[in-house]
């Protein structure tokens, strides 16, 4: 019997890789608004405490990684200084926190959609902390995809309202939660690059330190806040929301190491690309879920900005004929040198965001 070929093997990695990434990450955008839009008992409760949420995800990943340094019998010992590991915690603590908070006024197929204009924070925090210079159709498919995103937030059809509705007054806190999060979640990627960079690290290490650092966080905002008993004692009295929770935390770690094991596998460019058609399914599942409707209007901004993102993958992915100087130099260069990709080599907002802990929930 003859063995599996090399493109097999590469087949079935790719498989896993989609199949981890679309379920873990699919099914919590379906849970995290379902824990924060859809009432619980017979009274119609609401969870309103989202850094709760923050606290149960980073408590459980931060535990699995330290049981994989542990059992790869990898250092545990912080490998940057703590203080890093800390500031990159906070942005992390409050880009998700506004995620979270922002499901309260606008829909998730809304925020998800809202998500995909990350490039423009990306692209400033760049440019102002990094140095960074971008290509020109960068700038024009960030204008597209904001343009987009625009549209989509702008024209809700009517009939679609947070259980939290004020009227405009809900939308523009909702909107402004988004704007706080594609802020901080740039601020985060770039400033998460900027720090570490230099740094021998693995990954996990990275995870431990990071997340742990949030857990001490965010439990003592639920602390100062008095939000840790009342949370607790919602997830007592509603059973369904503690395995909810539960289930969304595990998801969520899951996901890390997925995004860990595509970008690892398959580079920057594949991990975009599935993560941007995630984003289309989870907008298309919360729409028949969770029943909202869709103007017309939404779909053209929906179309605009995912016909953008997918237009950049596939300029990035266009093979570049190299000048005569280029040529001269690959010839005299070594094999290694040969083998790293284009898309790794760019400059773009899509790369800056490759890094697991930056894309994961």
């Amino acid at each position: 019997m003859a063995e599996p070929s090399e493109k097999d093997h590469k087949l079935w990695k790719g498989v896993v890789a989609v199949a981890g990434i679309m379920t873990t990450l699919v099914t919590y955008g379906v849970l995290q608004e379902k824990i924060m839009r859809v009432p619980y008992g017979e009274h119609k409760d609401y969870f309103k405490h989202s850094l709760f949420l923050v606290f149960c995800n980073r408590i459980t990943t931060s535990a699995v990684s330290a049981g994989v340094l542990l059992a790869s019998k990898k250092t545990v010992d912080p490998v940057a200084p703590v203080y890093t590991y800390c500031l990159v915690s906070i942005t992390n603590i409050l880009t998700t926190t506004c995620q979270y908070e922002a499901l309260k006024y606008v829909s998730f197929p809304v925020q998800t959609l809202a998500k995909c204009a990350k490039m423009i924070p990306v692209m400033v925090w760049g440019t102002i902390i990094m140095q960074k210079k971008y290509k020109s159709h960068d700038y024009l498919l960030a204008v597209l995809v904001t343009l987009g995103c625009s549209i989509f937030v702008l024209y809700p059809a009517s009939a679609d309202l947070s259980p939290y509705d004020n009227g405009r007054e809900s939308t523009v806190w909702g909107v402004s939660l988004m704007v706080g999060y594609l802020g901080f979640d740039g601020f985060t990627s770039t400033f998460q690059d900027k720090l570490f960079k230099g740094y021998n690290m693995d990954i996990h290490n990275q995870i431990f330190y990071t997340t742990l650092c949030s857990c001490i966080l965010s439990l003592t905002g639920l602390i100062l806040q008095g939000h840790l008993l009342p949370a607790i004692d919602f997830v007592y009295v509603h059973k369904d929301c503690f395995f909810d929770i539960a289930f969304l935390s595990t998801v969520a770690t899951a996901s890390q190491f997925f995004i860990s094991y595509t970008i690892r596998t398959f580079g920057a460019l594949t991990f975009a690309t599935i993560m941007t058609t995630r984003q289309l399914v989870s907008i298309m599942l919360s729409c028949v879920w969770f029943s909202h409707p869709l103007s017309w209007e939404q779909c053209t901004g929906a179309v605009l900005v995912f016909g953008s993102i997918y237009a950049r993958s596939f300029l990035r992915n266009a093979p570049q004929k190299p000048s005569t100087s280029e040529t001269v130099e690959s010839r005299s260069s070594s094999p290694t040198s040969q083998l790293s990709s284009p898309g790794n080599r760019s400059s773009s907002p899509m790369n800056r965001s490759s890094s697991p802990m930056k894309e994961g929930p």
